[in-house]
């Protein structure tokens, strides 16, 4: 039986990398799916699970958008009874724009998807988990939230915010067996650092991916799917109000210049 047997589950930004990695691997864990992006290829990714013999409803929409959130949490309510799983892990990264270039509306934008969004998942999800007694809501962070040098800085602060979400809403559902965390991922190869990736290898400097971590390489959507898995199941029954780096290592340490052995 799966770990996800019986049990249904809302997952944003679905359409690529880590959302689509989730939703095909949630699927093969036994979960029913409502799978959203504002992009057409979310159909794909429903497409895919229904191939591999699993349910997933898609929905095109806004996960920073209030509307299109609470209608994902009745979508899973209505197609299969109940919501035992949330991931809020749509998000955006703004680009490196220099601080003199930023304004408020850029800020905005990025804080409405990142963060905002996840917190009304967290509002609307919770709202249909509590009368159940359980649940589990996965929010997407970063390492850039943990520290400098992963991200711009209206990004890093989004996933900094999402940490703390985490953290606190976790406590505001006191009582209820609802369970928030975060997952931090690193350096991974998804639509949005598919540029950094692509950049390197037409440079031939592919082998320094990852450099600043000790496993000394970049990682996979389906390695941070893996701990959305495992935040998402009971076998994280007792982990609340975390957030998580799958990052190959780099938040453990401070940048340092690596001596040969």
């Amino acid at each position: 039986m799966g770990r996800l047997e019986g049990r249904s589950a809302v997952i944003t930004g679905a359409a690529s990398g880590i959302g689509r990695a989730s939703a095909l691997l949630f699927a093969r864990e036994g979960a029913k799916l409502v799978i959203a992006d504002r992009v057409e290829a979310v159909n794909d990714t429903a497409k895919a699970v229904a191939d591999a013999g699993g349910k997933a409803v898609a929905m095109v929409g806004d996960a920073g958008d209030e509307a299109f959130v609470k209608s994902l949490v009745e979508r899973a309510v209505s197609e299969y009874g109940r919501l035992d799983v949330a991931f809020a892990n749509a998000g955006i990264s703004g680009g490196w724009v220099p601080v003199p270039e930023q304004d408020a509306a850029h800020w905005a934008e990025i804080l409405r998807i990142n963060l905002i969004g996840p917190f009304l998942m967290v509002k609307h999800a919770s709202a249909a988990m509590i009368p159940n007694g359980k649940g589990s809501i996965v929010c997407t962070a970063s390492v850039a939230g943990i520290r400098s040098g992963a991200g711009g800085l209206p990004y890093s602060a989004s996933k900094a915010g999402v940490m703390s979400l985490a953290m606190t809403s976790a406590n505001e559902l006191y009582g209820t067996g609802v369970r928030v965390n975060a997952v931090c991922p690193g350096l991974i190869e998804t639509g949005m650092t598919r540029p950094i990736f692509e950049g390197a290898r037409q440079r031939g400097t592919e082998d320094k991916i990852g450099q600043l971590n000790p496993l000394t390489r970049g990682g996979v959507p389906d390695e941070i799917a893996h701990m959305a898995l495992f935040l998402a199941s009971d076998d994280a029954s007792y982990v609340n109000g975390q957030a998580i780096a799958v990052d190959g290592g780099l938040s453990s340490s401070h940048p340092v210049v690596r001596r040969k052995r």
